[in-house]
């Protein structure tokens, strides 16, 4: 799947000098046992040899799966004020957001106001897939 990624980025101008997975909540991460966003920028990592920066971007709010909501305010909400930076390793940095499915792109919008919080010149998100 990473390979259809890495194949986006060569043929589109995204600009980004580092890949950061949307991180789970950490009860759901102990749930699952693994997160897919991470393992999607791993293995597009190898493709690019574009730096994966974990452990910044952190959920410091659970909430419902965006699946489970019903409407783009919902989604919204649900994600409102869920993500931080712990520090600042994202700073100045072209940031390239990965995750597995956008639903309404509110998960993204809330990861992309928190790094740009703590300075992230630019936020790009990629998704393997969009629904609609």
């Amino acid at each position: 799947m990473a390979i259809l990624l890495a194949d986006y980025l060569e043929n589109n101008l995204v600009q980004g000098e580092v890949l950061v997975p949307v991180p789970l909540y950490s009860r759901r991460l102990r749930e699952r046992g693994y997160n897919q966003s991470s393992l999607l920028a791993r293995e597009l990592s190898k493709l690019t040899a574009l730096p994966v920066i974990e452990g910044s971007l952190y959920r410091c709010k659970d909430s419902l799966p965006q699946t489970r909501t019903a409407t783009v305010e919902e989604r919204k909400e649900s994600v409102k004020d869920a993500f931080a930076c712990r520090d600042a390793k994202l700073s100045s940095k072209r940031v390239l957001l990965i995750d597995d499915v956008c639903t309404s792109g509110a998960t993204l919008e809330a990861c992309a106001k928190a790094l740009k919080a703590v300075g992230a010149d630019s936020v790009w998100g990629l998704t393997l897939a969009r629904e609609t």
